[in-house]
């Protein structure tokens, strides 16, 4: 090699040939270029570190040995000297730094790589491609793809089942190296929607083109479900133990909510009902009692019913799933009783601090769709009476 390398290092590419030079040299006679030798010196003399040689006695030396190591020089620099171990190395040979770098058709949960069959393996190694042989893709041990020394990645298709994956790199010199096998399944079954995306109202302020409500789903997978994804009205990823999100409907409106689960192999399933959030004014309910209209374009459709009067009741009757009743807040406001399908089931205090209007203020929901009737009835609480409504909310 021709250079000055007491401060400069050589190149890599200058590293590689000197190493295929000697692999294939030393080759030729069967010595291991990260071996040693014994050598008999031929005149007394000492080394460039001062160890001193006895003309006839034999000395042990690095088959792959700088000349400062017989005699007294500098030579092939102190920079150079320092990478003789590569050489030896990438001479000698395993390929080094041998790794899988990525799986590509296959997502990884855990120590477990999923696919539905076809994958791509890619790897580096740190050894030149000039020393490297071949690589080779394995699968369960066994050797599916052979690729040159200047190959990065090779493809195999998986039969379904869990597998062992690895890649083996062959060295000019014959041997082997092996990266650590990967666990690798591969399946079709795609994920299942044990509960169907359904909404539900929420507590929040209702509008006829935002009613609050929250969106649920259970999502499964056989293998390991990876994330599932809102595709409309809106369009959001989430995780695989998430499995509620708060949002908004337009009401008077048949809304398709689209989602899809995905699991690690990329199976996937799609499940779009549609729901329909509907309002209901006071004026459609039955009234008993004494009851106020109030008119403000702060109430639904611009109007509300309002009462101070103990007992007086409004009753909705719908066919739905879920079910919220919207009132006005104020800190004069009142409590009412709340009857489902005859029953008593809350008693609702409408006080606020500060003044608000179309207020989603009590929920129910059921697992199913069915006919009901929700019935408010006025406490008459002392010293402040009135409540004010602005109507029910259901899903359709």
């Amino acid at each position: 090699m021709l250079g000055e390398y007491t401060s400069t290092s050589a190149s890599n590419a200058a590293l590689a040939s000197v190493a295929r030079i000697a692999a294939w040299k030393l080759g030729q006679y069967g010595a291991d270029p990260a071996s040693t030798v014994q050598l008999k010196a031929g005149a007394a003399q000492k080394n460039y570190f001062g160890n001193g040689f006895t003309a006839g006695s034999s000395y042990t030396f690095n088959r792959i040995s700088g000349h400062r190591d017989g005699y007294n020089t500098q030579c092939p620099g102190g920079s150079l000297y320092a990478q003789l171990p590569t050489i030896r190395a990438w001479a000698s040979g395993p390929v080094q730094g041998l790794k899988v770098t990525s799986v590509g058709g296959a997502g990884v949960s855990g120590s477990t790589y999923y696919t539905k069959g076809a994958v791509k393996v890619h790897w580096t190694a740190t050894t030149p491609a000039s020393l490297v042989k071949s690589f080779q893709l394995l699968v369960d041990g066994k050797a599916v793809a052979t690729t040159s020394g200047t190959a990065t990645s090779a493809s195999a298709t998986l039969a379904l089942g869990s597998h062992t994956v690895a890649v083996r790199a062959v060295h000019q010199s014959g041997k082997t190296a092996t990266t650590t096998a990967l666990n690798v399944k591969a399946e079709t079954t795609a994920p299942a929607f044990t509960t169907t995306p359904k909404i539900s109202l929420r507590t929040g302020t209702v509008n006829t083109s935002a009613v609050p409500v929250t969106l649920g789903w259970k999502a499964t997978d056989n293998a390991a479900l990876r994330y599932v994804k809102l595709l409309s009205p809106a369009t959001a990823t989430y995780g695989p133990t998430t499995t509620s999100s708060k949002r908004t409907a337009k009401s008077g409106t048949a809304t398709t909510w689209s989602m899809r689960a995905y699991d690690y192999a990329g199976n996937y399933r799609t499940s779009s009902p549609s729901y329909t959030p509907v309002i209901l004014q006071e004026t459609s309910a039955i009234k008993s009692g004494s009851w106020t209209t109030r008119s403000s374009t702060s109430h639904l459709g611009g109007k509300s019913y309002s009462s101070g009067s103990k007992g007086a009741s409004l009753t909705w009757t719908f066919t739905g799933r879920s079910a919220s009743w919207v009132v006005s807040r104020a800190s004069s406001s009142g409590q009412a009783y709340v009857y489902v399908d005859g029953v008593k089931v809350s008693t609702v205090d409408l006080k606020s601090s500060t003044t608000l209007y179309r207020q989603a203020i009590w929920i129910k929901t059921w697992s199913s769709s069915a006919k009901h009737t929700v019935k408010i009835v006025v406490v008459g609480t002392s010293g402040r009476p009135t409540i004010t409504t602005d109507g029910l909310v259901y899903i359709k």
